[in-house]
């Protein structure tokens, strides 16, 4: 067995030569990509902070009453949030929720047509299926490797590997949707003569938009589990306190922002899960 442990596949070597190429041909567009980003969500962050708490919370809350109409739904935010606040781990909340936002949207605008194309052409999920398979086992440290080495310290590195590691479930659970819609209804569609694009957006998608809903929350918990990873790259955030708090051996400062994630988790949840905008409590 020697021979097989002293002739090693340099798969290290090719990886580290192929990320030296890539920063040598496109290292001007990581830079300006990297500058934009970080400038956009540096933006979105300042503008929060610059708002009062109080309005921050009266937003969030008027929001998800249109979704939900649930005075238990907006007893409970009211109540996290002013206990995070009270935590004093308002402005990393913030931070967090801005990078998981941003993630999700971006997931989203990825995931949910690649999903739709995936589902009008089989061959093409067959080719992506071993594709997501990877992206959703490889371990998340490992993301944070090549987009610390292409964008640096910062935002930046921690939203391209959320992305990445997120962008998975809407695709899945979008081709699952639009796969599993009934041919009475296509059938019925084409009956009236409907369009492909018609079709698409007057019979499939709201028959999978349960499926595409379901995608979308898994996405937000997918990204704010990365985006408090994510602060070994210096990305601020939530994270950052629970980073601290295990260097240092600190129980206090540790349980203190596992609860304010654990908050963040929660509303998250509960405001993105089955929007009903009819029913009252």
């Amino acid at each position: 067995m020697n021979w097989l442990t002293d002739n090693k596949i340099p798969l290290g070597s090719w990886m580290e030569s192929f990320v030296d190429w890539l920063i040598d041909v496109a290292g001007v567009f990581f830079d300006f990509l990297s500058e934009v980003l970080e400038t956009l969500i540096l933006t979105l962050v300042g503008a929060i902070e610059w708002m009062h708490p109080l309005a921050v919370i009266a937003v969030v809350l008027v929001g998800a009453w249109f979704l939900h109409r649930s005075i238990g739904l907006l007893v409970f935010i009211s109540l996290a949030l002013l206990l995070i606040l009270n935590l004093g781990y308002w402005v990393e909340t913030i931070q967090t929720l801005v990078l998981v936002v941003s993630a999700t949207f971006i997931s989203v605008l990825i995931g949910v047509p690649l999903g739709i194309a995936a589902a009008h052409r089989p061959w093409l999920y067959t080719i992506m299926r071993p594709i997501l398979d990877l992206m959703q086992t490889i371990p998340t440290f490992v993301y944070l490797i090549p987009t610390l080495i292409l964008f640096g310290l910062g935002y930046v590195p921690g939203l391209i590997s959320t992305i990445i590691f997120a962008v998975a479930a809407p695709i899945r659970l979008t081709y699952l949707g639009i796969s599993k819609v009934p041919n009475e209804l296509i059938e019925a569609g084409l009956a009236f003569g409907c369009t492909k694009s018609k079709l698409l957006y007057k019979v499939e998608l709201p028959a999978a938009m349960p499926n595409i809903m379901a995608g979308i929350t898994q996405c937000i918990m997918l990204s704010l589990s990365m985006v408090v990873i994510a602060a070994l790259v210096g990305a601020d955030g939530l994270g950052k306190p629970v980073i601290r708090a295990l260097n240092t051996v600190n129980i206090s400062q540790g349980f203190e922002a596992g609860i304010a994630i654990v908050l963040v988790a929660i509303m998250l949840d509960r405001i993105c899960k089955s929007p009903s905008r009819g029913k009252e409590e």
